[in-house]
């Protein structure tokens, strides 16, 4: 079976999606109109801007959607028998799927990007990469700590991102040192994103979300907050809200995915992170990108 997967936050790069804008007319056509739904130019950072001007939370997700959505252009002989996207991502996989038209998912981006950075801005925060140990004494380690730090994306086996205060990630990054991981690596991010700090965003998300319609998919899409797959319209809407403030829980996703027969994977939009992070699950899994087909 194959799967369409959707990158998040962290693929992007200068100059992203610009070749599918000038070879093929309907993309063109697409992230014009996405210009005018958005209420600027966001092709002109995503073609020119440099590296920083991308970092900006409210630009890198709706132009990390718009790659996915240019990327997912170019496979109209090909169709998903199940998707997932990672955090963000999964906005992309709700539109592969069939559940979300593209200008309500668009919208969706922007009003979660733009949430997401105020909510940055009222705490300081940041997020951490550890290497190398079980997600059990990761989980206990933080627990351990005085402040708001959490597990929020649990990446692949061996690699789970931390996030919550500055201090308090500070400090479990010492201790989790100590206690064996190969690398504590502070992430360079807006704020503690999928972490309790998130639930001002998570609040204003919720309302739009529920005034939006969703469609039940035209395959399961494995969502984030479990790792399961879900068909149920309803059941995708909530989750996607809870989303934002609970773990990315991806290792979980991939090995659902390859236990209900996925074995073809192919990552639509920037970058090849998820390939590779299917791969450090399971070696021989098929994987590729979209642009490249």
């Amino acid at each position: 079976m194959k799967a369409f997967v959707f990158p998040g936050q962290g693929s992007q790069f200068p100059g992203m999606a610009q070749k599918l804008f000038q070879d093929h007319d309907a993309i063109r056509n697409l992230l014009e109109s996405a210009n005018e739904i958005l209420g600027f130019r966001i092709t002109d950072i995503m073609f020119s801007g440099s590296e920083e001007d991308l970092k900006q939370t409210r630009v890198t997700q709706p132009a990390i959607f718009l790659h996915s959505m240019a990327a997912m252009h170019t496979l109209q002989d090909t169709a998903p028998q199940m998707t997932a996207g990672h955090s963000l991502g999964e906005f992309s996989a709700l539109v592969a799927a069939q559940v979300l038209e593209f200008e309500t998912a668009l919208k969706l981006v922007a009003l979660r990007s733009s949430a997401m950075q105020k909510a940055c801005e009222l705490n300081p925060s940041t997020m951490a990469a550890i290497l190398g140990l079980d997600d059990d004494i990761v989980e206990r380690a933080c627990e351990e700590i005085t402040g708001v730090v959490v597990a929020a994306n649990y990446n692949c086996p061996g690699q789970l991102v931390i996030s919550g205060e500055n201090g308090a990630v500070d400090e479990a990054c010492t201790k989790l040192t100590s206690l064996g991981a190969k690398r504590a690596l502070k992430l360079q991010v807006g704020g503690a994103f999928h972490s309790p700090l998130m639930e001002p965003a998570r609040i204003e998300l919720e309302h739009a979300i529920s005034q939006a319609q969703f469609k039940s998919p035209v395959c399961p899409i494995y969502q984030n907050v479990s790792g399961q797959p879900v068909t149920d319209a309803n059941e995708i809407q909530r989750n996607l809200v809870a989303q934002l403030t609970a773990p990315v829980k991806w290792t979980q996703t991939m090995q659902n995915m390859i236990a209900d027969g996925c074995t073809e994977v192919l990552e639509v939009g920037p970058g090849k992170v998820l390939q590779g992070l299917f791969k450090k699950v399971q070696r021989d899994i098929v994987c590729s990108s979209a642009t490249e087909n």
